[in-house]
């Protein structure tokens, strides 16, 4: 048991190490980024709620067909991948890289690679839910389409994508301030008053 937790250790060092040399160019930009998704500034969620709702206000404008958006959007990450490591650079300087600024990058990095092990993890966890037990995937999966299906169809597809990416762009800080453990603590306190006075009717 031992010997497998150090050999994940290691393959998750490892790991982390590849993306962080695979990131060396977008250091001081993530980073950046990271203070403003951690909201380090009180006023940082409101601007990026801004400015998402001004890049979706944009794209409701000129209304680009599916082949335009995902080319301009294949367009930007190339330019922004050929560009940004050189601006970056000149810049921030890679003389003005600190210790502190290492750890926290080397701490991104290893939540990015937890991440993406997790995802990993569930979708194997599907796969072989699918193998054991093909009627309960079956019946798992068209339901879950067909709830996602209903809200597509209830809800316009761009508010929808923006209400999700805001969501998402919100979550760190929400979870770094609190805001997410608070309300799930009072969701499951109502569920165990709920399950309690169904337990007392029951006697």
């Amino acid at each position: 048991m031992a010997e497998s937790d150090n050999k994940s250790a290691n393959l998750l060092a490892q790991e982390t190490a590849q993306l962080e040399e695979q990131l060396q160019g977008w250091r001081e930009v993530i980073l950046a980024g990271d203070r403003v998704l951690r909201w380090e500034q009180p006023w940082f969620p409101g601007a990026l709620v801004g400015v998402t709702t001004m890049v979706f206000l944009l794209i409701y404008y000129l209304d680009p067909s599916v082949l335009t958006g995902l080319s301009g959007t294949v367009m930007l990450l190339c330019l922004a991948d050929y560009f940004v490591p050189t601006v970056a650079l000149k810049v921030f300087g890679s003389n003005k890289w600190t210790t502190e600024q290492q750890q926290r990058f080397h701490e991104i990095c290893n939540n990015l690679v937890r991440s993406e092990r997790r995802v990993v993890g569930w979708w194997k966890r599907l796969c072989a839910l699918k193998e054991e037990k093909p009627k309960v995937y079956f019946a798992s999966v068209i339901s879950g389409l067909l709830a996602v299906a209903w809200i597509g169809q209830q809800v316009h597809n761009l508010f929808l994508t923006y209400l999700i990416v805001s969501f998402l762009l919100l979550l760190p800080g929400l979870n770094q301030h609190g805001v997410i453990s608070k309300y799930t603590s009072m969701a499951k306190r109502e569920i165990n008053k709920l399950l309690k006075q169904k337990e007392k009717k029951n006697q």
